[in-house]
């Protein structure tokens, strides 16, 4: 089977879960005998990977539809600046740019986008569709997201072939917008929820949402918990000496980095975690910088600075020497995700989890039996709760335990790709 993935590209500047996602399900896939390609949209999937991905161009790239929706002008551009605006140089300073992956300000962008044929990127449609009925040819068709099922018409009507789409964290984006958008937003999307053959989301936590935002009929949803492969992380029993608390995501406030650290301040003053070290890594964007730096003022007017260690380098394939070093993972995410992709890194690494109890973290927490929960999310209760984990060895080993086992049995890469294909030949079967 030929199955084709259109993912938001981000520049690789921060750890973005759901283009991990991607890029493994696509790997997956060719592993299981498939041939599966990515197609960016917006940005490159990392600076990194479009240097060298020469046949598979950045389409929709992120500053000409800008330039298209703000300003008339560039609606009719020469070919040539076209080009120069998709050019590797200009989407890479684009990456960088602070707002180049914020939600708040691109409301009408977001509804263009939506509106597929009808939007300002008509252009950008036309070239996608060319490339997938020339280049590809694909026999399914799967988006990242329900951002991006304005696309999923016209691929239907001139491909002949099913739509399939994920659903993770699009009502993260839809919130951060203005409130007068939001009704809008969830409205066009109901509309052309109709587009797309079935639904796949990443935990039931996310289903429930979901269908009531978007009135997505039962027969069209599923649910598959992410996973990951189990030999691209090495096993090994949570770290004591000393013990580490980690953090793994983009380094803002909304991923709660600063309930983090206020937890961490409270748990030194313990004399029992003299030793005990915090480890910091998942990128950031120029957005982010004046926020970090608060927390390292606020890190260091407490004297324990030197018990924190932030790790730059990010990647999968590196990660392994982060997680030697944890005894526990915790991102305490404000509003909760859809999932969270670096919970299932852990665990498969041996690194137990202690998460908020929301949206899907005790679903995955209960699931996995390798992970507590706490509430409320503040830095009290998390210390806490951090407290009663980092002082009971046998209970931490046991999760540890529990945790890889869990990602071998139930959160296996390829077992849940294997029941993602079985959708794909159910729908192209029906």
């Amino acid at each position: 089977m030929k199955i084709t993935y259109i993912v938001p590209g981000f520049g690789g500047s921060f750890y973005c879960g759901n283009c991990l996602r991607d890029t493994a399900f696509s790997k997956a896939l060719k592993a299981q005998g498939h041939d599966s390609v990515t197609l960016p949209l917006y940005l490159p999937h990392s600076i990194e990977e479009f240097a060298h991905q020469t046949d598979v161009p950045v389409f929709y790239g992120a500053v000409n539809i800008y330039l298209k929706q703000n300003f008339k002008l560039f609606r009719s551009m020469p070919k040539f600046l076209y080009k120069f605006f998709n050019s590797p140089f200009i989407l890479k300073y684009a990456a960088r740019k602070s707002g180049s992956t914020r939600a708040e300000g691109l409301e009408e962008m977001t509804i263009s986008m939506l509106q597929g044929a009808e939007g300002f990127q008509k252009e950008e449609l036309d070239q996608l569709i060319y490339f997938l009925k020339h280049h590809e040819k694909p026999d399914v068709v799967h988006l990242s997201n329900a951002l991006l099922i304005g696309l999923a018409a016209k691929i239907r009507e001139e491909l002949k072939i099913p739509v399939f789409c994920t659903l993770q964290d699009e009502d993260v984006w839809i919130n951060a917008m203005n409130e007068e958008y939001k009704p809008i937003l969830w409205q066009l999307m109901s509309e052309k929820a109709k587009d797309v053959d079935a639904f796949i989301a990443v935990s039931k936590y996310f289903k429930g949402v979901m269908q009531t935002k978007m009135n997505i009929p039962d027969a069209k949803m599923h649910v598959i918990h992410l996973g990951v492969d189990p030999e691209m992380y090495t096993y090994h029993l949570p770290a004591q000496n000393p013990l580490a608390i980690g953090f793994l995501s983009r380094l803002n406030e909304e991923n709660g980095l600063d309930i983090l650290v206020d937890a961490f301040i409270l748990l030194k003053k313990n004399a029992s975690f003299d030793t005990l070290r915090l480890m910091l890594t998942g990128g950031k964007t120029a957005d982010d910088s004046k926020f970090i730096q608060q927390q390292i003022n606020k890190l260091k007017n407490n004297n324990v600075l030197q018990y924190v260690d932030f790790v730059d380098d990010f990647r999968t394939s590196v990660l392994n020497d982060f997680f030697n070093k944890l005894s526990v993972l915790s991102v305490p995410v404000i509003k909760g995700e859809a999932f969270g992709l670096y919970l299932l890194e852990a665990l498969a690494s041996g690194i137990p989890i202690v998460q908020p109890d929301i949206a899907a973290f005790p679903e995955i927490a209960a699931t996995s039996k390798a992970g507590l929960v706490y509430y409320p999310n503040t830095a009290k209760t998390l210390s806490e709760k951090l407290t009663e984990v980092l002082s009971n060895q046998e209970h931490l080993n046991q999760m540890s335990r529990n945790g890889r086992k869990a990602i071998e049995e139930i959160f296996n890469l390829n077992k849940t790709t294997e029941r993602l294909v079985e959708i794909y030949h159910h729908i192209i079967n029906f």
